[in-house]
């Protein structure tokens, strides 16, 4: 089985083609063709999904003449390996630098609702000695 790739290494038709996967749980390719906007042909998606495949992000069953693909993770733990592997790259595994930089990026986009949120976690994770 070839090694798992990264989600934050892909492409960007690799990773809407990776979205359309995990929208739908699992997907032919016909049906990642209809739900990717400005689609490229038929057969360049088929290609990319073997190479997702390939990179062991993609599995595949065969249904009839055809194959339904379905993702080896689950998008959540997609995004935590995304995630570990940027706070490793830009920020040297601080997540408080990490936390510093999304509320300077995104200030005016928080509602009181998102720091309460954030501030139950970080108790959350006080509490468990983290």
């Amino acid at each position: 089985m070839a090694k798992r790739q990264p989600m934050n290494d892909l492409a960007r038709r690799e990773r809407q083609i990776m979205d359309v996967v995990h929208q739908q749980g699992e997907a032919t390719v016909g049906e990642v063709l209809a739900q990717i906007a400005d689609p490229p042909s038929y057969s360049a998606v088929r290609t990319m999904i073997r190479h997702l495949e390939a990179k062991g992000l993609l599995k595949h069953r065969q249904d009839g003449k055809r194959y339904v693909y379905r993702a080896t993770q689950s998008r959540e733990a997609a995004s935590r390996s995304a995630l570990r592997k940027l706070m490793d790259v830009f920020f040297a595994g601080s997540a408080s630098d990490a936390m510093a930089a999304i509320l300077d990026v995104s200030a005016e986009k928080l509602e009181q609702a998102d720091l309460d949120r954030m501030a139950a976690l970080i108790q959350q994770a006080r509490a468990e000695g983290k």
